[in-house]
């Protein structure tokens, strides 16, 4: 039988409204700020969402256009080098503003966004949708850093969180987050969420059980999107330059590699740290309150500027993000400073730092968890009680 946790979400700040108010009264006050938040900014989403998402659409796909002719027909360095950044742009865009955007449902029922309906789009990256959205969407968004459910505590190799169990394997995790999942993200990310890598390597992040029907099902949803994806990138365009094979495929592979790692800096900085928070197996949140609260502590926002934030997505924006999961990155942006300001009136722990020191927080965080724990895990920033 499991233990269900109770949740306490301790309170830094001495400015919270009513001093004297109960845990389950600064909650309740919390969630209906929130609450209100989220109605107030959703009566809003329509056609500038819209109109946003497609411009973003036109510019990436003028930015394909581009950068792989200048690839194919490049004799320089410059040329080269800028073919490279267009298709890098392209990709990235592809990936965070739009795909992972879609896919969130933000655009589903709108007004001329049927090309953006998460049940039939499909994005330029190596990852299977539907493994992506039951991964994602509803096991890691349902439940944030929660041992057990999230399976984005831990990728095979590298602990994330003191939550997840600590094996041998895990003392070089620092360096196999750099030199492995870091330049191949996207297709770390498939092969996770599909189940692959448990298939394969025998971990068992997300797979859940190991009959052959499973197994069979995580090839299958793997390789539709492996086999189609690489062939076009690798063989298809290098082949079309004839003699300049190679350097086509170089440039591609270039492109590729930028987007990799630019995303996997998005995504390791809003989710990983020190101080962000994780909580042991069987652990509930009671009422919405603590819920929100436990999304807000679970994340980290970080502060680049507006072209940066839209090749993130809206990710530096992850604690918003995981508040409100289908809400477009321009309304992220949007209602950050009311979210901080409503964090740090009822004490809730919002983190937001520059994103060169967020990303050093979170590789130092991955490096000290390689380390055998000398005790158990802990859930920070909780008052835990198993009944």
């Amino acid at each position: 039988m499991s233990v269900t946790t109770t949740v306490r979400v301790r309170f830094a700040s001495a400015t919270a409204p009513g001093p004297c108010l109960s845990h389950e009264e600064r909650m309740r006050l919390f969630a209906e700020e929130l609450d209100a938040l989220r109605l107030q900014t959703f009566a809003k989403v329509g056609r500038d969402d819209v109109a946003h998402v497609k411009r973003v659409r036109r510019f990436s796909v003028a930015m394909e256009v581009l950068g792989r002719a200048a690839i194919h027909w490049s004799l320089d360095p410059v040329t080269f080098a800028a073919g490279v950044t267009a298709l890098w742009l392209h990709k990235q865009l592809e990936a965070a503003e739009i795909g992972h955007t879609v896919l969130h449902g933000a655009y589903d029922g709108l007004d001329g966004a049927a090309a953006f309906a998460s049940r039939t789009f499909r994005w330029d990256i190596p990852i299977d949708e539907a493994a992506w959205r039951e991964g994602h969407n509803v096991k890691h968004h349902g439940a944030t850093n929660v041992a057990g459910l999230d399976p984005d505590m831990c990728f095979g190799e590298v602990r994330l969180t003191e939550q997840s169990a600590w094996t041998p394997r895990q003392k070089h995790q620092l360096p196999v987050l750099l030199g492995v999942i870091f330049p191949a993200f996207a297709f770390v990310m498939n092969s996770h969420f599909t189940g692959l890598n448990d298939v394969v390597l025998g971990h068992g992040d997300t797979l859940g059980d190991r009959s052959r029907e499973s197994v069979r099902r995580s090839w299958e949803r793997a390789l539709r999107k492996y086999v189609p994806y690489y062939l076009k990138n690798y063989v298809f365009f290098p082949a079309l330059a004839g003699p300049m094979f190679g350097k086509v495929l170089i440039g591609n592979a270039l492109a590729e590699l930028g987007r990799d790692l630019y995303s996997a800096a998005t995504i390791i900085c809003g989710h990983v740290g020190q101080e962000v928070k994780s909580w042991p197996a069987g652990t509930r949140a009671h009422g919405r309150g603590e819920w929100y609260a436990m999304q807000v502590e679970a994340s980290n926002d970080f502060e680049v500027m507006l072209p940066l934030s839209i090749l993130c997505g809206g990710l530096d924006h992850q604690i918003e993000h995981h508040l409100f999961p289908t809400l477009a990155p321009p309304r992220l942006r949007e209602i950050a400073p009311q979210v901080q300001q409503i964090c740090e009136r009822y004490g809730v722990d919002y983190r937001r730092d520059t994103w060169a020191s967020t990303l050093r927080k979170a590789l130092r965080h991955v490096g000290s968890l390689s380390y055998e724990p000398t005790r158990g895990g802990r859930a920070l920033g909780l008052d835990s009680t198993a009944p």
